[in-house]
């Protein structure tokens, strides 16, 4: 334990659903769930508000739109997520060479290794300054806790939220920690919390009552030593500047159990790349593929193969996949599938057998799909048949006449979009074709205005509708020229909107009528829980 309050634990606010707030004018003070939105999906993040009807974070998302069924229920925009975390690890940076994040949204910081002053009015001083920076870059809030160790500061960045701070003066401690539940110990958790109930043991204080030669008993030397120095109040866990990760991993959930051998095969050797992608964005590569299979009952297997040297070649981690599903039964149903690679490394050693064996089957099939005499060429425009595209709740989009704006809901052929930006006042609504040429996937934009390169003339020309051939924009209708037509109903506030009630029903989110996503939130952890 260090004799000044110098580390701090910075934690944003429930950082998903806050930043879909602070992107969408017209959820501001609502409630927003971001999560996966299929009947199988989980809550990533959920509002403060809508926290106040029982959502949280890693709940499946069936049950919580059943306790707010009026909430806006948005597919994550990781792209946007990363950017932000960007700008906020950079001012955390600023403070000091040593920054451990552990998140997107959540960081500890080494202040004594700034240079700044160990009293409580020099961090706190920090502390505050860090919390104004952040909303000013981000447009978000955060909450800080600062205190002589890492958990402390941790749970007073709990404690603190949200948008707070608090500080925890030293000799103060154990009357702070006490009185808490178990839980709030690092490295307890539900089972851990378990254990230790069967023995009466419930609060801080009765862990450190009960002693250390108990909790080794109940525990294990390592887990119970550890929880009796936490319970007492000694942690000297440094802030670590690098943490390596140990692996890589994506899965999916799926909405509906897959008995098809076929595709459960085919979904490993999708996953298999998206797991590669992750590994090559990460500079690394791996010696050691592990599956991951979930059958319908929720019993869950994990099979590993290791490699003779690491790779991130995807057709070798592909191969590797397979091979291991085929030792899995999956004729019961399989619920959940995941791919992950461990081992890494910074380099590759190119598993050469497997390469070739894949380029050679690839030739092969090249082959035998090559024409094998002279063919008639397709006509102008013919092409394979493209399906219709699917609009994700809360996915950005832009129309060539009304501008940028995002998906509220979609269904019966339907897109139902809301066109606003962060810097705008709540928008219109308006209802297109799942079809419509007009209308194209959009990018996330920046949630403060200045953020943009350009400043506030490329923020409008980023709201602007795009130009046609010829013409130098087309505005949208005056207000009073749109005019309410059959089946108009409010939308969160704002004007008259056009929204056919079969569209959407009566969900002002717009994503009860959702097209369901297969799967759950990709790429990120359980959740951002803020």
């Amino acid at each position: 334990m260090r004799g000044a309050p110098t580390i701090l634990h910075l934690d944003m606010d429930a950082f998903y659903a806050s930043a879909e707030q602070a992107a969408k004018p017209s959820l501001r003070g609502k409630p927003v769930v971001v999560g996966g939105i299929g009947p199988r999906g989980v809550v990533a993040t959920a509002s403060y508000e809508a926290r106040v009807f029982g959502v949280r974070s890693a709940m499946a998302t069936a049950q919580a739109r059943r306790l707010c069924p009026n909430a806006a229920y948005l597919t994550p925009r990781f792209s946007l997520y990363r950017d932000v975390s960007e700008v906020v690890m950079g001012l955390l940076r600023a403070l000091s060479p040593l920054v451990e994040p552990l998140s997107l949204d959540e960081a500890f910081v080494d202040l004594e290794a700034g240079g700044v002053e160990p009293t409580a009015a020099a961090v706190r001083a920090v502390g505050e300054r860090l919390r104004r920076d952040i909303r000013t870059a981000t447009g978000l809030s955060g909450s800080v806790g600062l205190a002589a160790s890492k958990m402390l500061a941790k749970i007073a960045s709990e404690e603190a939220k949200p948008d707070g701070l608090l500080l925890i003066e030293p000799g103060t401690e154990l009357e702070r920690l006490w009185p808490m539940s178990v839980r709030a110990i690092p490295g307890v958790g539900p089972a851990t919390a378990e254990t230790l109930r069967r023995a009466g043991i419930t609060t801080v204080a009765e862990t450190a009552e009960a002693g250390e030669a108990e909790l080794v008993r109940l525990l294990g030397k390592a887990h119970g030593a550890g929880l009796y120095a936490m319970a007492t109040g000694h942690d000297d866990r440094p802030v670590v500047a690098e943490r390596d990760a140990k692996s890589v991993s994506v899965e999916d959930t799926f909405e509906e159990d897959l008995t098809d051998r076929t595709r459960v095969q085919l979904e490993i050797a999708r996953l298999a790349d998206r797991c590669v992608q992750r590994l090559r964005a990460a500079g690394r590569s791996g010696r050691t593929v592990v599956i991951k299979v979930r059958s319908y009952d929720f019993s869950t297997l994990t099979r590993s193969e290791t490699l003779r040297g690491p790779t991130d070649d995807p057709a070798v981690v592909r191969e590797a996949a397979a091979r291991l599903l085929d030792g899995v039964d999956t004729t019961t149903g399989v619920r959940l599938l995941g791919v992950g690679v461990s081992g890494l490394a910074d380099y590759t050693q190119e598993d050469l057998f497997a390469q070739a064996a894949s380029e050679a089957a690839g030739a092969a099939a090249d082959a035998a799909e090559a024409p094998q005499g002279p063919q008639e060429a397709p006509a102008e425009g013919a092409g394979a048949v493209v399906g219709p595209r699917r609009w994700l709740p809360g996915l950005d989009v832009r129309h060539a006449e009304h501008g940028a704006g995002w998906v509220q809901g979609s269904g019966v052929g339907r897109v139902t979009v809301r066109f606003e930006t962060p810097w705008s006042e709540p928008g219109r609504v308006r209802t297109f074709a799942v079809d419509d040429p007009d209308l194209e996937p959009g990018e996330p934009l920046p949630l403060v205005r200045g953020a943009l390169p350009g400043g506030d003339a490329a923020a409008d020309a980023a709201q602007a509708p795009t130009p046609g051939p010829g013409e130098a924009g087309t505005a949208p209708l005056p207000e009073a020229e749109v005019g309410p037509g059959p089946g108009v109903r409010p939308a969160m506030g704002a004007g008259p909107v056009s929204v056919p009630d079969p569209v959407c029903g009566s969900d002002p989110g717009g994503a009860g009528c959702a097209e369901r996503e297969a799967g759950p939130v990709a790429g990120g952890r359980g959740g951002s829980g803020g």
